[in-house]
């Protein structure tokens, strides 16, 4: 078998059943049999290239005329954060200062002096060393001989001297975050024996020379075994994460909707209360919205109707909320929690049916993340007002885009949100998985679409494209979406509807 090629004169040896490739004949004749080269060293004789040499020296320590030798060398340098505790000391270390004068002090105080990601380090830290202990809210110090190996330790990976540092300490110190363990590969090449061969030239190129003068008839070309791997060419394509949301974006289009966009940043009212949601709503708190410390103005009319929408019914039917409706929270801005508030402010523009519209677009709220959930993430939101539509075209809607992405099992199980009634949730059938769950719909409210003067019926949907990209694509972690996992992009097969 022939491997390999060069510009070069090449020289292939047949040794018994097994054919040494150009790269290999090079080596051995280059190099001192039971002498030891760096792979530099090794290109710089035998003039081939570092990943020639190394292609060549694996090859011939298969067939036992070579070995080659790996060496791995450690290090560790300080990461920004292990470079401000050098110079500032540890969080731990800050914190036992103070304790030691005054042995013990309220957490709130603490909290304000350090911050709380910082003082929760820092007492973590000293709760293993078994230095304190926490009463009634306040940290109270009940061991003097505490020892910070760590701030010494750092200084010595600063300075070069990481040798010096235990092992444990290391662990520790990787583990936070304070250092970085960097590599670095040595390879050496040492030739054990050659085989008694004879060399015959070939050629690996047909050049205009050789056919021009004819000489390529006393030549013997290089052969090629078709069933060596070739090497990987990756060419561009789009994201497959946009590539699903150009498919769902064309599936609504194909059915005649009109796509909207709209604002990051969207008033209280539109986000929230012109969708009938309290203005006590638990989906309202600052833990799980965010808000912007300015507000704007909103639609007085509009804001009167709903207003009264919410504190009485106003002549919608409903006895509302209840309570006092307060302006000023409806005017307060937040990072939209849901695309639900382009299209309904969309539809307070539009109050006259037919409408069918749609919106692909970012949302954001405070989860934490984990592999199902993210601060933000993509919704498609879509509506459609008319007079004579009802529940039943709404679930043959939403089973028809299902059914179009290739879900084949759809169902929809009952579900409650403030603003639509009857409500629903879609779920398709994954092999393995079962049924999952990918968002909402209903019919808005006669309390939604009456203050704001649209007329008709309106069929709503919100529906979360992360996740059906994940199911789209057989993946277990949303976050590998957003990440730039070049190997993973380019394995990803590319489909065509």
């Amino acid at each position: 078998m022939y491997l390999g090629r060069s510009d070069n004169v090449l020289f292939p040896i047949d040794h018994g059943n097994s054919m040494l490739s150009p790269f290999e004949v090079t080596l051995l004749k280059s190099l001192e049999i039971e002498r030891e080269y760096s792979v530099e060293e090794a290109s710089k004789i035998a003039k081939i290239s570092k990943d020639a040499v190394l292609k060549a020296a694996y090859l011939l320590q298969e067939k036992g005329y070579a070995e080659v030798r790996e060496v791995v060398r450690k290090s560790y340098r300080l990461t920004k954060e292990g470079e401000d505790y050098l110079k500032l000391g540890l969080p731990e270390e800050r914190l036992f200062k103070i304790l030691k004068e005054r042995r013990e002090v309220e957490i709130s105080e603490l909290e304000r002096e350090f911050g709380k990601s910082l003082l929760g380090i820092a007492l973590g830290w000293l709760r293993r060393k078994r230095a304190v202990e926490v009463r009634d809210g306040r940290i109270v110090l009940i061991r003097d001989d505490v020892k910070f190996e760590e701030k010494d330790c750092l200084r010595f990976i600063a300075e070069g001297e990481w040798q010096k540092v235990p092992k444990e300490v290391l662990r520790t110190l990787l583990k936070r975050k304070l250092i970085e363990e960097e590599e670095e590969k040595d390879i050496f090449v040492l030739i054990k024996r050659k085989p008694e061969i004879e060399l015959k030239e070939v050629i690996t190129d047909l050049t205009p020379e050789l056919l021009i003068s004819g000489k390529w008839r006393e030549k013997e070309f290089l052969k090629y075994d078709v069933r060596i791997p070739s090497k990987d060419i990756f060419i561009g394509k789009m994201h497959p994460y946009e590539r699903i949301i150009r498919e769902c974006r064309k599936i609504f289009l194909e059915m005649g909707f009109t796509e909207i966009k709209g604002h990051y940043i969207q008033p209280s009212f539109w986000n929230f209360d012109a969708l009938f949601q309290p203005q006590d709503h638990p989906a309202r708190d600052m833990q799980d919205t965010f808000y912007l410390d300015r507000y704007a103005d909103v639609p007085k009319d509009l804001a009167e109707k709903v207003k009264q929408t919410h504190e009485n019914g106003w002549i919608t039917g409903s006895t509302g909320w209840g309570g006092r409706w307060d302006i000023n929270k409806a005017r307060q801005l937040v990072l939209r929690t849901h695309t639900t508030a382009i299209t309904i402010h969309y539809l307070a523009k539009h109050p006259e049916p037919p409408v069918k519209a749609f919106c692909i677009d970012r949302v954001y709220r405070r989860e934490a993340i984990d592999p199902t959930h993210l601060p933000e993430f993509d919704q498609l939101e879509g509506v459609v007002l008319d007079e004579n539509v009802g529940f039943k075209d709404l679930l043959g809607l939403l089973r028809e885009f299902f059914l179009k992405m290739g879900f084949e099992d759809v169902r929809f199980r009952p579900g409650y949100f403030p603003y639509t009634e009857p409500s629903v949730e879609p779920e398709v059938y994954v092999e393995g998985l079962g049924w999952i769950e990918l968002g909402g719909a209903g019919i808005f409210r006669k309390e939604v679409t009456e203050p704001l003067g649209i007329r008709g019926r309106v069929l709503a949907w919100g529906l979360g494209i992360g996740r059906l990209a994940m199911l789209k694509l057989g993946m277990k972690d949303l976050r590998k979406l957003y990440q730039p996992d070049l190997g993973w992009l380019r394995n990803c097969p590319v489909v065509r509807r």
